[in-house]
């Protein structure tokens, strides 16, 4: 399987994700972040038994092999998940997800990866329709908020603790890339980095049990909690698919794969029954043309 289909495997399932962890993240809990380090941790743990149950090669050193890129995506990830309390999917998605774009840069200066000039294109085209939708649903939320005489709170889309989080998402988890740029093949391949992060996860997911319920003494509802589920079940798949596409193609694969975003409106959109405007057709428009340029290369 080459790393164009792994990057749209990755797209589809991370897209599923972002959604349900909004649907699962509650304002009103302070905790929300914390209960989808669980969820995710947990099905990703599961995963990882299961790889290394049916035959696939491990050593418990290869956490410590992959731990740089498996930080960084971890702390990244919990901050996404506390922005979503105070900002927009529509808002956060897009900012997180440049982090495709840092990732290239630093694999263009660092690594001394290339592309061809088409590829460059392509890379440029989806870059720009992330920023592009970023904008655009920044001003239709403001005239929204406007015209029904709203006033965003202290933490909400224009304030500097909400975007920061989004902001620190798409730096971290650029670095993270990277740093699986330079571990995966030369240091540890596909398949153990997998496990390795999953593992990780699981860790992180114990850690935030013992934290939540144990130590602040927090009810834990599984009832209340199907999004974050299905949200972790797509993160794990997207993660799968992920790892080998970074792996094959860094320097394309990462700006394409932060493309999701689009994705991620568009699922909000035909599930909530939201109405897209032409702004939003033409920059998904867009950004599916500089998908379909770097698949052809």
């Amino acid at each position: 399987m080459n790393w164009f289909l792994l990057s749209l495997i990755a797209i589809l399932f991370w897209s599923g994700s972002d959604l349900f962890s909004k649907m699962g993240s509650r304002p009103d809990d302070k905790y929300s972040h914390w209960k989808m380090v669980m969820a995710v941790g947990t099905v990703m743990g599961i995963h990882a038994l299961f790889l290394i149950a049916t035959g696939t090669p491990f050593s418990p050193a290869d956490i410590i092999t992959y731990l740089p890129a498996s930080a960084l995506y971890i702390l990244s990830m919990i901050l996404g998940y506390v922005g979503l309390r105070y900002i927009e999917l529509s808002v956060s998605s897009p900012v997180c997800n440049s982090s495709g774009a840092v990732a290239a840069l630093l694999c263009f200066f660092f690594l001394g990866e290339t592309m061809s000039g088409l590829q460059l294109f392509g890379v440029v085209l989806v870059c720009a329709g992330v920023f592009a939708l970023s904008v655009i649903e920044k001003r239709k939320d403001d005239a929204l908020r406007a015209s029904e005489g709203l006033t965003p709170d202290v933490k909400h889309s224009r304030s500097i603790i909400a975007i920061a989080f989004p902001l620190l998402y798409c730096l971290i988890d650029g670095l993270g890339t990277f740093a699986d740029a330079l571990l995966l093949d030369t240091v540890i391949a596909e398949e153990q980095a997998n496990i390795a992060y999953e593992l990780t996860f699981l860790l992180m997911a114990v850690f935030a049990f013992i934290y939540v319920v144990l130590v602040k003494k927090q009810p834990l509802k599984i009832s209340r909690e199907k999004p974050k589920v299905v949200a972790a079940l797509c993160e794990t798949a997207g993660q799968f698919a992920y790892v080998f596409a970074i792996g094959a193609n860094p320097i394309v694969a990462a700006p394409m794969i932060s493309s999701y975003c689009v994705a991620s409106l568009l699922w909000s959109r035909l599930i909530l029954k939201e109405k897209l405007t032409k702004s939003q057709y033409l920059v998904i428009a867009v950004a599916a043309v500089g998908i379909v340029i770097l698949g052809q290369e």
